[in-house]
């Protein structure tokens, strides 16, 4: 079984290359590399996110297993003043994504090693954006949807992205027990963006 990108030391061959790419009216440059998800260019799933994501300036991101970095980095292009952190399980992500953050002058953004919200324990966030690791597992997928509420502020919201026919269907109804509330934001190319808001008190 070749070796999954959520693995926490890759161990497979280096195999650089370099991703550059047009994003909601920016230019952006990506260095990739073999264990990673999606090294030859930005998946699909990740395009449509990034397409559907609302974010306001001077707000508080979460990128939750950021590997290369895509989501967070686009994420703080758009979030004047903002500041995003972008966390991942994979060591050679989180190195890649720390170099993409510096090549696309991005200073609003860092990166963090850890798993999932293990290195924002303490932190809430106004947006969560999460390509999600479906090959992890279930227990995986189950942990970011449950663990959110307790990462966003009030009004925040979690924003996901999954192939219609792996799953986003059950993911969508774990949201809306988590939330009390989950949509569709934007649908194509077999994926749907799914969002939940945590509700004021």
């Amino acid at each position: 079984m070749s070796e999954q990108y959520f693995a926490g030391h890759p161990k497979s061959r280096r195999r650089p290359a370099e991703i550059q790419v047009a994003v909601r009216g920016h230019s952006f440059r990506f260095q990739t590399d073999a264990g990673v998800f999606s090294r030859k260019e930005i998946d699909r799933g990740t395009e449509l996110l990034l397409a559907a994501l609302e974010v306001g300036p001077c707000e508080l991101i979460l990128d939750l297993g950021c590997g290369y970095g895509v989501l967070g980095i686009v994420a703080a292009r758009l979030s004047e003043g903002g500041h995003v952190i972008l966390t991942d399980v994979n060591e050679r992500a989180v190195a890649l994504a720390g170099k993409n953050v510096a090549a696309n002058g991005i200073a609003n953004a860092e990166v963090r090693f850890g798993d999932l919200y293990e290195p924002v324990r303490d932190m809430a966030f106004d947006h969560i954006v999460c390509n999600p690791p479906i090959r992890a597992g279930r227990a995986v997928v189950d942990r970011i949807v449950t663990e959110a509420p307790m990462h966003l502020l009030d009004g925040g919201k979690l924003w996901l992205v999954a192939r219609t026919r792996q799953g986003a269907g059950s993911l969508r109804e774990r949201m809306a027990v988590s939330f009390n509330s989950a949509e569709v934001v934007r649908r194509g190319s077999g994926f749907k963006v799914l969002r939940s808001t945590k509700a004021g008190i």
